[in-house]
């Protein structure tokens, strides 16, 4: 038969091997993996991950899998992968590609659930844990490849509430060994689990996107592991009948390449953003900026003086969702433009703390808040590859301060320092574990490819 685009994915996912992963592809996703235990860890702290929880203990069922942050906490496979997703994406901690998704969050709960799941004797190794996480990777940064839509901040879908869930399928298919047949329907499956709207950005039904996505994906595998069809040209472009195409305005399949002696995957080429503080993406060039402006006006005034400014003036692409002028909860301030500059102008850093109800409502931010004029320049264009963020401080004085950032710290082209991830890391687990097993967290994660069981993990 001709080969299709969804057979040539199916192929790929079943034919490549644990050798086609470079040095390099594996240690970002290895860096990917510690990054999103951490995140996953300090956001079981959160109020929307005990709703979760309490939700997903309503079932009895076969409870094998673990829970992050909840020693002793056990539940069925895949509703400890939906709540460790939510605990992953609770505080828009997690990492972020191009085109804009959360790849991490959408694969990595549902491989460390099912690989818990799994009988002892057909426990998968560390290297094809790291396997699969790399197809979940892969599979993800091929579908939003194909359209132009995709590269720009999100209007319609949450990204990896479509791309993610694809993505988690496609890791587990691997991680259970799934036969090219199995792999396509699972991918099938996956698309009528796929989607959520934009319109909850910003609330706690948002942490649920990446949640879903882990479980969904995972139940997809699941159901084709047992013998479910679906349509085998889900990933095609078919005139008339919308498969995966559904979800994009823009849509132009390729096939994917079955691996022979080497296969370049999209990781090598395209590394990843890691957050310093947990907001939304587009923040992290705002607060870069308002925190360069601030330092140019301590140095003009010889200290932060809010009496001195008569206009704060925002530069930044026109993206209706995370311009908020006013915030009044903890999700909304994590996806607004406006309180990132201002929190940061004011206490000259964002962090854990800034998002607690007494943070957001102090009167110096909201008189900040009040001062902020928004404007939007053509070429700053919603896209974390092109955008960039620019504070400018108008003086009582007549006096103009500008503070302007085209790349943050934790941009794929500024990575963050191996220094820089230990510490989030270490700060993140410290909540939820002692120091002990942080550290032989990390020693695991950095041997992941010698470890013989990664259940363990």
């Amino acid at each position: 038969p001709e080969e299709t685009v969804t057979s040539s994915f199916a192929s790929f996912i079943h034919a490549v091997r644990p050798e086609h992963l470079s040095k390099t592809v594996r240690q970002r996703s290895k860096r990917m993996i510690l990054d999103s235990i951490g995140v996953g860890l300090v956001g079981s702290t959160t109020h929307v991950f005990d709703i979760a929880l309490r939700y997903c203990r309503l079932y009895s069922s076969v409870a094998v899998s673990s829970v992050y942050g909840k020693p002793g906490v056990k539940l069925s496979p895949t509703l400890a992968a939906f709540t460790n997703g939510v605990a992953t994406h609770s505080m828009d901690f997690d990492d972020t590609w191009h085109p804009a998704t959360h790849p991490s969050g959408a694969v990595l709960p549902a491989l460390l659930a099912a690989s818990q799941m799994l009988p002892p004797s057909t426990k998968p190794n560390g290297m094809d844990f790291l396997l699969a996480f790399n197809v979940g990777l892969e599979v993800q940064g091929r579908l939003m490849h194909f359209s132009t839509e995709a590269h720009d901040i999100p209007k319609r879908f949450h990204p990896p509430s479509v791309v993610g869930t694809m993505g988690s399928a496609a890791a587990t298919a691997k991680l259970l060994s799934l036969s090219t047949a199995q792999c396509g329907h699972a991918l099938g499956i996956a698309a009528s689990l796929a989607g959520a709207p934009m319109a909850n950005a910003a609330t706690q039904a948002k942490p649920l996107h990446i949640g879903n996505a882990t479980r969904l994906g995972f139940e997809a595998a699941l159901l084709a592991a047992r013998g479910m069809e679906a349509n085998p040209l889900i990933l095609d472009d078919i005139p008339g009948c919308s498969g995966f195409s559904a979800f994009y305005s823009v849509y132009q399949p390729k096939p994917l390449s079955t691996p022979s002696d080497h296969h370049e995957f999209l990781l090598e080429k395209q590394d990843i953003a890691f957050k310093r503080f947990p907001a939304h993406l587009g923040m992290h060039w705002v607060v870069d900026a308002a925190l360069s402006v601030r330092n140019l006006f301590i140095n003009y005034a010889g200290s932060f003086s809010p009496s001195l400014i008569r206009t704060i003036v925002l530069k930044i692409p026109v993206s209706k969702y995370i311009n908020r002028p006013f915030p009044s909860s903890e999700h909304q301030a994590r996806h607004s433009f406006q309180f990132n500059a201002c929190t940061a102008l004011l206490d000259g850093e964002v962090g854990l703390s800034s998002f607690t109800e007494s943070s957001i409502h102090r009167q110096e931010v909201r008189e900040l808040l009040d001062k902020v004029v928004v404007e939007h320049p053509e070429d700053n264009v919603a896209n974390f590859d092109k955008m960039y963020g620019e504070v400018a401080l108008l003086l009582h004085s007549g006096d103009v301060l500008t503070g302007k950032c085209d790349t943050f710290y934790g941009h794929w082209r500024k990575p963050l320092s191996k220094e820089s991830l230990l510490k989030k890391f270490r700060s993140n687990a410290s909540h939820v574990l002692p120091e002990e097993k942080i550290e032989a967290i990390i020693t695991m994660v950095d041997n992941l490819e010698n470890l013989s069981d990664s259940s363990q993990l």
